[in-house]
């Protein structure tokens, strides 16, 4: 199932359209006084009445449910479940009308309401694409209905086949042509109503536009099989916000855009470069080089004579630009290295200073991608690039896609110097990559033991009860002390001079190290000596559970700190948790339920909403955002809710689940790591703080099967200590790029319903 969800500011032509399809069956209706008997012109008008007591754009909701083609629902449950639909949305208690239509291969219903209540306030609708979404998928489980896409097919628009409309059918045109110039207006960042015009084209829309004293009106029409055309149709009678001065405000806005300028220079520079690379292109082959090589998409448009007249590039900000109006220096006609002759192929300059640059980084790449496969605890990166043989680098270099690239392009006659070239550069560049790397690794020493003692003068820490606490700071940070020098803990090759009293190295060491909890261990202790530059915002959510990776550090924090600390890990934690919640969260009810079951809880306070978590040593709470305030508020009986939460909090404070290690868990059944969540489940007897629904879904998509297996297994203490490290030593667990660990699915999205990262207008 598919559902859609839009506003408009007049109600009688949505009204117009879903009652005046053949065949359609009205289903009923809620809030009147009748559920099926209600006369539909008096329908109207209570919609018209409540939505004119409010100024809002978004006064009435236009809803539809669309089923996969060959699945059928009977009327009576097809209306249950758009009863069930308005109620999670929030629409339970607005009068609304249910109608099937029946005009196309997937069976649908539209429901029609408003957004205005009797007491002239307007619902929230705050995440309502969003929890648009999370209803959906709740309601398929529930309705037994085939799940919509499971991932969103990029960004591309669908190319709709010639569309059949019938000439009287001038509401379903108008509904088409804003579906699509709607989805092109948040892909593209147009600035021209002949560029929008060109993006129309493949969808069968014609634009026309008309200057009135310079006030610039516009028209679409379609173009349709038989020769037949669709007469054309004001913008604003489409929508009012595409009429020809709103369209062209839109185009202001892109053209006065402060990304502009730099999107240009940053073409300008990665054509450039690639010219650089190569001593011929032949036309044909110029939109594969630019893909392959700066992950550009391109088209070029020719002239009569065969001859491209242009570089067309869709860039990845929403821009589309020509090469002609990136850079002087980009000409297309009679530049040295573009051709169309059949006598000269697509050839790179293997002598030129570019292609040498390539071959480095190409080099530089693999013994990044190697290191990341490797034991990175056993050496430094520099010392890792000092011992590597070409041999052994060789097969990340010979696999990167870079390689297949240059490779497909050096050769000539069947032959490629390529591998020749790269292994006669090996040694320079592993020797260059080696220096600089050590000299980063240097300076980050001298920085790392710089925050140790600024964080000791301004006691940060009370070292004065545990005579091993400078281990552990130590250790947090990556770092040993021996004979007054301060050194990596995994190599002596570069160290700091300090002198540390009372230094003590403890008999037992239990604290679970990764370098993910050291670096954000190193943000945190930036942020709270007031180190110029640190930011909040600069703590992922991992930061959260540094007091269960670091223990000894954490425990002996002045409390002052600790304090500062937990205001800032919480809202870290909190910003990735609510994306985590995006494909759960069907209403704002569900935005403080699922914050429940994982131990965190919300207040009212002078009419401020908190939250707090049971994992807080110093009792603190962060307010929400602005937007979240008003979201939470608007929920009916807000001050039963919050009570009603004391519930879920006893139940995992009762069962034991009110430590760190069980959100941790949890963490790691969100982000899909099954294998790792089993081990604590089975081995540790741990069990998860998430919700039912989240829980039920996990269990399904594998983590069932995980759990069965590893119970299966029997580990000797070795093993079990080996894998209880790596159940908490995932690096960027909670946000980051550089690790392939398994990623959670997420069948929440689609290219109907992910309107979450969307940037342009949106159709009132």
């Amino acid at each position: 199932m598919i559902a859609r969800i839009l506003y408009r500011n007049n109600v009688q032509g949505v009204l117009d359209y879903v009652l005046g399809k053949a065949n359609n069956t009205i289903l009923g209706f809620q809030n009147t006084y009748s559920d099926t008997d209600t006369n539909t012109k008096f329908f109207g008008r209570v919609l018209y009445y409540l939505g004119n007591r409010h100024d809002s754009e978004k006064r009435y909701v236009h809803a539809t449910l669309n089923l996969p083609r060959g699945e059928q629902l009977e009327d009576k449950v097809f209306f249950e479940l758009s009863k069930a639909y308005m109620n999670h949305m929030g629409y339970g208690e607005q009068p609304y009308m249910v109608v099937r239509h029946h005009d196309t291969k997937h069976e649908h219903v539209h429901i029609v309401s408003t957004t205005i209540k009797e007491d002239c306030l307007q619902i929230n609708l705050s995440n309502d694409f969003r929890r648009n979404v999370a209803t959906q998928k709740y309601l398929e489980k529930q309705f037994g209905l085939s799940p919509s896409p499971d991932t969103r097919q990029g960004k591309e628009l669908p190319i709709y086949r010639i569309p059949q409309f019938k000439n009287e059918d001038i509401s379903g045109v108008r509904f088409y042509i804003q579906d699509i110039i709607n989805n092109t207006l948040q892909k593209y960042k147009v600035r021209s109503f002949k560029e929008l015009s060109e993006l129309l084209r493949p969808y069968h829309i014609q634009l026309r536009t008309v200057d009135h004293n310079s006030r610039i009106g516009v028209s679409f029409g379609i173009e349709v099989e038989d020769g037949y055309s669709s007469r054309y149709i004001n913008g604003s009678t489409v929508h009012p916000q595409l009429s020809g001065p709103k369209l062209q405000k839109v185009f202001e806005r892109n053209k006065r855009s402060k990304l502009l300028p730099m999107v240009q220079k940053r073409l300008e520079k990665q054509i450039l470069t690639t010219f650089k690379l190569f001593e011929s292109i032949h036309y044909e082959n110029l939109p594969d080089v630019l893909k392959s090589y700066q992950n550009l998409d391109c088209e070029l448009p020719y002239g009569k004579k065969e001859q491209p007249k242009d570089i067309i590039i869709y860039d990845k900000s929403g821009f589309i630009l020509r090469a002609s109006e990136i850079s002087s220096k980009i000409k297309l006609a009679n530049h040295p290295q573009l051709t169309n002759s059949e006598n000269e192929k697509t050839s790179i300059a293997v002598d030129g200073k570019q292609f040498n640059l390539e071959i480095q980084k190409l080099i530089k790449n693999a013994f990044y991608k190697s290191y990341l496969d490797a034991n990175k605890r056993a050496t430094l990166f520099s010392e890792f690039v000092m011992i590597k043989s070409f041999k052994e680098v060789l097969p990340y270099i010979a696999s990167s896609e870079q390689y297949s690239f240059l490779n497909h392009y050096s050769t000539k006659n069947g032959e490629s110097p390529l591998l020749n070239l790269v292994q006669k550069e090996f040694e320079n560049t592993r020797t260059g990559l080696g220096i600089s790397e050590a000299n980063k690794e240097l300076k980050t020493l001298k920085n790392r033991a710089s925050i140790l003692k600024t964080a000791m003068e301004a006691n940060v820490f009370d070292v004065s009860g545990n005579k091993s606490i400078l281990f552990h700071l130590l250790q947090g940070l990556g770092l040993k002390y021996d004979n007054g020098k301060i050194s990596y803990s995994n190599s002596n090759v570069h160290s700091v001079k300090m002198l540390l009293d009372n230094y003590q190295i403890p008999n037992e060491n239990e604290a679970y190290i990764s370098f993910g909890s050291i670096n954000q261990n190193e943000r945190v202790l930036q942020l709270l000596t007031e180190v110029q530059g640190a930011k909040g915002t600069d703590l992922g959510a991992t930061a959260f559970f540094l007091p269960m990776l670091l223990p000894q550090i954490y425990s002996s924090m002045a409390p002052d700190y600790r304090k500062k600390f937990e205001e800032y890990s919480l809202k870290a934690y909190l910003r990735n948790a609510e994306g985590i919640h995006l494909s759960y969260e069907k209403s704002p009810r569900d935005y403080i339920q699922l914050f429940n079951a994982k131990g965190f809880y919300f207040e009212q306070r002078e009419d401020e909403i908190y939250i707090s978590s049971i994992y807080s040593n110093q009792g603190v709470s962060s307010p929400l955002g602005s937007k979240n305030q008003a979201y939470i508020k608007s929920i009916k009986n807000l001050d039963t809710v919050l009570n009603d939460q004391s519930k879920t909090i006893s139940n995992i404070t009762d069962k034991g689940r009110g430590e760190f290690k069980n959100l941790w868990l949890s963490c790691l059944i969100e982000k899909g790591l099954y294998r790792k969540a089993s081990f604590m489940m089975v081995y540790d007897k741990l069990r998860p703080n998430l919700d039912k629904d989240i829980m039920e879904y996990h269990l399904e998509k594998g983590l069932r099967e995980q759990l069965l297996d590893v119970s299966k297994q029997k580990l000797n203490s070795q093993q079990a200590t080996i894998l209880r490290r790596s159940a908490f030593a995932f690096s960027s667990l909670l946000g980051g790029s550089h690790y392939n660990e398994e990623e959670v699915f997420n069948g929440f999205k689609d290219e109907l319903t992910d309107y979450s990262k969307r940037n342009g207008i949106y159709l009132s």
